[in-house]
C-alpha cells in the first residue's frame, strides 16, 4: 500500500526544486508517517542544490521539520498515531561505537543515509510511477507527508508552536548544542561568532545562556545583527565597514577565547583562527564545498597552544537535549521564537531560498498546509544593499 503526498523535488544540481506528487509508502518496521506541520529552510539544502555537497538525485529535500505521526510501522513502541514528533538528521541506532561512546551524532547510519539517498536500510519510500526518488538526510520534509525511522524523531509537547518546533531540531540544537557540549569553560570568556544566519543566532542564544562575555558577533547584513543583539550579542560588528580584528583587541587585548565559525569559508576560518588568544579555540559549525580547506599558521598552533576543534550538529544527543531546549525556550531562558522569520507554502519553496541565498533575516519556515495567499515573503528587516557573508551549512 501506499499514499500519494506533494513534495518539493531537486532533480539536478542548479536546477530549482519542483513540487510533485510522489507515491509514499507505507511505513516498515521500526519506522513511522509523520504529516507535516512546518520545516525549516536550511543552507544545507542550499548546498545540495548548488552541488557544494553530493547525494543521491532526485530527491526530495528538508531535513529540519515536525508534525503528527499518522501511520506506525511494525515494532514501533515509542510512537503512535496522534503523538507529535520532531525529526532529526542523524538517527540513533544506539549498538555502534559513537552510540555507546556518547557521540550519536557520528553514528553509522548517518553515513548509510548519506551515501544511498535512503533510510537507514538503504532504501527510499519514494516513487513516482517507475521512477525512484531519494530521501535527503533521512527525513525529506519538504512535503505533506514523510516516512522516516522511529530512531530519526523525538516526542515533543504539542503546545510548542509548529514554527519554533521545525527549527529546533537542526539550527537551534546544533547552535544551542555547540556551546553546551563543546565549550562548557566559555562562561565569562570572550567569544567571538562568525555569521548570524540561524546557527550563528542560535549560538548567540546559547552563549547568552552560559553567561559568555563579552559576546562579539560578525556578518555583513545589518538587519541579522541587530536579531543578534536582541537575543544576547553585547557586541556586533557589519565586516563590510568595520574591522572584526580591531573590534576584538578593543574589547579583549589579548584576543578571544573562543571562536565560533558558523561559515565554513576558507576565509573566515583563517580569521577566526587569527582571533584566538593563547590558549583559545576555534569550533568550526559551518560547511561549504567538500573540497575547501584553509591554512593554519603551524608555529601559533603549537607555541600558543590554539586549538581547532569541528561540531556536528551540536555534537548533540538529540533525543535528551531538544526537550531540554524546548523546556528552556517555555521558562523564556531562550527566545528561540525571535528566530523565526517568514514563512510560505510549499509551492513557494524557491521563493525561500531565494530569499535565503539574498540574506533574508531568521530561519524562514515552510509550511506545507497554507497557501499562496496566507503567507509573508521575506521580512521587511532584509537589507538588500548589503552583501550577504556566507551562511552556516546548518
Amino acid at each position: 500500500m501506499s499514499t500519494a503526498t506533494r513534495a518539493a523535488v531537486l532533480r539536478s544540481v542548479g536546477a530549482p526544486l519542483t513540487v510533485e506528487e510522489l507515491r509514499l509508502e507505507e511505513p516498515r518496521p521500526g519506522e513511522i508517517r509523520v504529516e507535516i506541520e512546518a520545516a525549516g529552510v536550511c543552507h544545507s539544502d542550499l548546498h545540495y542544490m548548488n552541488g557544494d555537497l553530493r547525494g543521491k538525485l532526485p530527491a526530495v529535500l528538508g531535513h529540519e521539520g515536525v508534525g503528527i505521526v499518522d501511520a506506525v510501522g511494525d515494532g514501533v513502541t515509542r510512537f503512535r498515531p496522534g503523538d507529535r514528533v520532531l525529526m532529526t538528521w542523524r538517527p540513533r541506532c544506539g549498538d555502534c561505537e559513537f552510540c555507546t561512546s556518547g557521540r550519536p551524532t557520528l553514528c553509522v547510519l548517518g553515513r548509510v543515509q548519506g551515501t544511498t539517498g535512503g533510510l537507514p536500510d538503504g532504501t527510499t519510500r519514494l516513487s513516482k510511477g517507475s521512477e525512484t526518488i531519494h530521501h535527503l538526510m533521512g527525513v525529506s520534509c519538504f512535503a505533506e507527508f514523510c516516512v522516516v525511522s522511529e530512531r530519526s524523531a523525538v516526542a515533543i509537547p504539542h503546545d510548542i508552536p509548529a514554527e519554533v518546533a521545525a527549527i529546533a531540531g537542526c539550527a537551534v540544537v546544533t547552535g544551542v548544542g555547540t556551546v553546551l557540549n563543546v565549550m562548557r569553560q566559555a562562561a565569562g570568556q570572550p567569544v567571538v561568532v562568525i555569521g548570524a544566519g540561524g546557527v550563528g543566532i542560535s549560538a548567540v542564544m546559547g552563549l547568552a545562556l552560559v553567561g559568555a562575555a563579552p559576546i562579539i558577533v560578525a556578518d555583513t547584513v545589518a538587519p541579522r545583527l541587530a536579531l543578534a543583539a536582541e537575543v544576547g550579542a553585547t557586541s556586533t560588528v557589519n565586516v563590510s565597514v568595520e574591522s572584526l580584528p580591531d573590534v576584538v583587541k578593543g574589547l579583549s587585548a589579548d584576543g578571544a577565547g573562543w571562536a565560533i565559525d558558523a561559515v565554513g569559508s576558507p576565509t573566515t576560518l583563517e580569521q577566526a583562527f587569527g582571533l584566538l588568544k593563547t590558549g583559545g579555540t576555534l569550533v568550526a559549525v559551518g560547511l561549504t564545498d567538500a573540497n575547501a580547506a584553509f591554512q593554519v599558521p603551524v608555529n601559533l598552533l603549537v607555541q600558543h597552544e590554539r586549538r581547532i576543534v569541528g561540531s556536528l550538529y551540536g555534537s548533540s544527543n538529540p533525543v535528551v537535549q531538544v526537550p531540554l531546549i524546548l523546556d528552556l525556550f517555555r521558562a523564556g531562558r531562550l527566545p528561540i521564537d525571535r528566530l523565526v522569520g517568514a514563512t510560505y507554502p510549499l509551492d513557494a519553496v524557491n521563493d525561500a531560498y531565494a530569499a535565503l541565498a539574498s540574506g533574508s533575516v531568521g530561519r524562514s519556515i515552510i509550511v506545507p498546509g497554507s497557501t499562496s495567499s496566507d503567507y509573508s515573503r521575506a521580512p521587511s528587516r532584509v537589507d538588500s544593499s548589503r552583501a550577504p557573508v556566507e551562511t552556516s551549512a546548518t
